[in-house]
């Protein structure tokens, strides 16, 4: 080995799963944090009323719960305890009904009606073998997987356009409407390529480890590493923003970096070699989010009375209107009526409120950058399918691509899933080599790496484990 020290730039969960890593190798680590807080945009915050503790950016976190690292890790110890609702989704439509994933596969069949078997086909070979099937799929992308046959077979599917997967297998609107919703969780207009692989990775996990928020809110799971980390000998700095004269200064045998490719342009300087620097360069940007969070008098009144059994809940109607949704945004226009992800974690856990009150957490996509004002539009979504919701909001707090950045500089133009999800950048992310910099002290660990988006803290483990492999 031939550091005995390391820093991380950004407390994000992959930028402190990368520091757990690297203190588990025996190095003295330290992690530099811009904010005040840690965790990126795994933060709770104050952001309306007082007493209300919504979450700014994720909220709900099905990886996270079954992490094949973060579930190595003692976080129950430090206070990370998961909260399932009834069920894990649910999706409303114009008839007053709701089609409901249910968290038992067999339940969730039976809720499908004649699709249910269909739903089986495309889930069960994925729960039956969900941890190796998570392994393979969080893994870095250019490597032969442990069990090639199964992720040939889910690649067959998951390449597929959402539309046509879903048209083809499902005949009822409820199946249809069901995947289109996960589907979304994508940004992907629903006639790419890839726009399926979320879809299928989210229900799975439906089944297998639910969809849980922690108790106390998106703060709960950077606290909990951050409590590991000191326990291994690691230090966290926050209010502590780096650019690169800081870097230099730190003067680190290595470094990993919790960044956005055009951060870490800035940030490296001319530590970049040009190859790397040109594929930091024409990294695209995912879509951008509209997000609103909501201090409400009482729960959102719901037509469907299936809604209030979960904690999330996607509002877009059919297949067709949410296909329309994100084909807008993919051709740079915001939709007329939006595809609307929603999360009401208050129904089952009443201390992030005062005694009575709820809150409600709501997003949209929009074109990267976006400055067109979604929130009538949202909130007719809501209305739509909750008819008096205006009534109930005691106070909203808006926040535009803008808005999203200048609280979390990694939100590039308000993209939250590290860049977009395309064919090409799911091999090329943000390079063939994926966490290099061309420089062997200097790494990148964010989600613009393999295997991207969602709080699982698994491009933060395989860029630690690259750099000390690298160094020895």
């Amino acid at each position: 080995m031939t550091a005995s020290r390391a820093c991380v730039i950004g407390s994000g969960p992959n930028g402190l799963a990368a520091a757990i890593v690297l203190a588990q190798a025996g190095l003295a680590v330290d992690v530099y944090e811009a904010e005040s807080e840690p965790g990126g945009a795994a933060r709770s915050l104050p952001l309306t009323l007082p007493g209300f503790l919504h979450d700014f950016g994720s909220a709900v976190y099905p990886l996270a719960a079954c992490s094949p690292f973060f579930s190595t890790l003692p976080l129950a110890n430090y206070g990370l305890e998961w909260i399932h609702g009834d069920a894990p989704l649910a999706h409303p439509l114009d008839d007053g009904s709701a089609a409901v994933l249910e968290r038992g596969l067999g339940d969730a069949v039976k809720a499908l009606g004649k699709d249910g078997e269909a739903w089986r086909s495309l889930m069960q070979p994925l729960v039956d073998d969900w941890a190796q099937f998570m392994e393979d799929s969080l893994g870095p992308m250019i490597r032969m997987p442990r069990h090639p046959l199964r992720m040939a077979r889910f690649g067959l599917r998951a390449l597929q356009p959402a539309q046509a997967l879903a048209r083809n297998h499902f005949h009822t609107q409820h199946a249809q409407a069901l995947f289109a919703g996960l589907a979304g969780h994508s940004f992907l207009s629903f006639d790419q390529p890839l726009s399926s692989a979320i879809a299928l990775v989210l229900g799975a996990a439906a089944h297998a480890a639910g969809w849980p928020i922690p108790r106390g809110g998106a703060r709960a799971i950077p606290h909990a590493l951050v409590s590991h980390l000191q326990s291994l000998g690691g230090m966290i700095h926050t209010a502590r923003r780096m650019d690169a004269h800081a870097l230099k200064d730190l003067a680190s045998p290595l470094t990993l970096c919790d960044v956005a490719p055009g951060q870490m342009l800035t940030l490296a300087g001319d530590r970049l070699t040009p190859r790397y620097r040109r594929a930091f360069e024409h990294f695209e940007p995912g879509p951008g989010a509209y997000k609103i969070d909501y201090a409400l008098s009482e729960p959102v009144p719901w037509r469907a009375p299936e809604c209030r059994r979960a904690i999330t809940v996607h509002l877009g109607g059919t297949l067709q209107e949410i296909a329309a949704s994100e084909h807008a945004v993919a051709q740079g226009r915001v939709a007329e009526r939006p595809f609307v992800l929603a999360a009401q974690p208050t129904l089952f856990d009443s201390a992030r409120a005062p005694h009575g009150r709820h809150i409600l957490w709501a997003y949209c996509h929009v074109p990267n950058s976006s400055a067109v004002d979604m929130t009538d539009r949202i909130e007719a979504q809501i209305e739509r399918f909750a008819p008096g919701f205006r009534d109930c909001v005691l106070a909203r707090h808006i926040s535009s691509p803008a808005v999203l950045e200048s609280i979390d500089a990694n939100l590039s133009g308000g993209d939250i899933s590290g860049g977009a999800m395309t064919l090409r950048q799911v091999f090329l992310r943000p390079s063939l080599h994926s966490y290099a910099t061309g420089a062997d002290d200097l790494y990148l660990c964010s989600a613009s790496t393999p295997p991207g988006g969602g709080v699982h803290g698994m491009c933060g483990y395989h860029a630690a484990r690259y750099a000390l492999r690298r160094m020895k």
